[in-house]
């Protein structure tokens, strides 16, 4: 497919914070250094999850400081979730018409250098762009063999499961077109948003597309990750999965009998 370079996109980076006080400056001073010259309008939208550290000023900081029109600060007052941060980022990018959203994480381990590829995808025209560890070009660096394993056994689930043309489903680095979410009713506060959000992009969009990219885990100085493969989001996760087979194949058996039928 051929980049169409008349094509100008507003999106809006999303990206959510809880307690991220040791790499937050470092990693928005990052993201915003690749996107300062981008000819497309990119704006960045922190959401603060109720932190009780001093990630809050840090934003603030850096916004006042350099960014006021680029990077805007949404704070919860308690923390409520991965997926209710996502939600609250998505419903202002709705508000503010922009045309995709981007997830990011705060520690770099989606590295923006990657954004320039994304908005490409973005410019073809595709609804929902998803970054890959496990597909051609992708990789990991330095997590450990167990949560590799079980990322890759999880992955292979849900690829039988969601039968899409992704490699990496669980994965939330992902650009996602903005019509795609004013058709979702999602609920899930946590994690599993990442699967509640693909479960209904299956049955709205068939535009899918996936960016190679290297993982990088985080040093021990940069903190702990917040993501865990606790027993409810696992259960979660392959509640989506499945509830994505069964409708996939009674749409399937339906459409085959009726063209019989015919």
């Amino acid at each position: 497919m051929v980049l169409n370079n008349d094509i100008n996109v507003r999106i809006c980076i999303i990206i959510p914070v809880y307690n991220e006080e040791n790499i937050l400056k470092d990693s928005l001073e990052t993201i915003l250094k690749y996107t300062r010259d981008l000819q497309h309008i990119v704006e960045i939208v922190v959401v603060n999850d109720g932190s009780c550290d001093s990630s809050k000023i840090i934003v603030q900081q850096i916004a006042a400081r350099e960014y006021p029109s680029k990077l805007i600060l949404i704070s919860h007052q308690i923390n409520k979730g991965y997926g209710a941060a996502l939600n609250t980022g998505i419903n202002y990018a709705l508000s503010h018409k922009y045309d995709y959203v981007l997830f990011m994480d705060s520690d770099l381990t989606n590295h923006p250098k990657y954004i320039n590829v994304f908005i490409d995808k973005m410019c073809d025209g595709y609804d929902y762009i998803k970054a890959t560890r496990y597909g051609k070009g992708g990789t990991v660096s330095g997590v450990s063999w167990k949560s590799r394993s079980f990322s890759i056994v999880g992955n292979y689930i849900a690829m039988y499961l969601y039968k899409l043309p992704l490699t990496d489903l669980t994965n939330g680095f992902r650009a996602v077109n903005l019509k795609i979410f004013k058709q979702m009713d999602l609920k899930e506060s946590g994690f599993a948003i990442i699967m509640e959000e693909l479960y209904y992009a299956k049955f709205i969009t068939d535009s899918f597309c996936e960016v190679p990219y290297e993982l990088t885990v985080r040093s021990r100085e940069q903190g702990k990750s917040k993501f865990s493969y606790n027993l409810s989001t696992c259960i979660k996760y392959l509640k989506y999965s499945f509830n994505s087979y069964f409708k996939h194949m009674y749409k399937k058996y339906f459409n085959l009998n009726i063209k019989h039928t015919i």
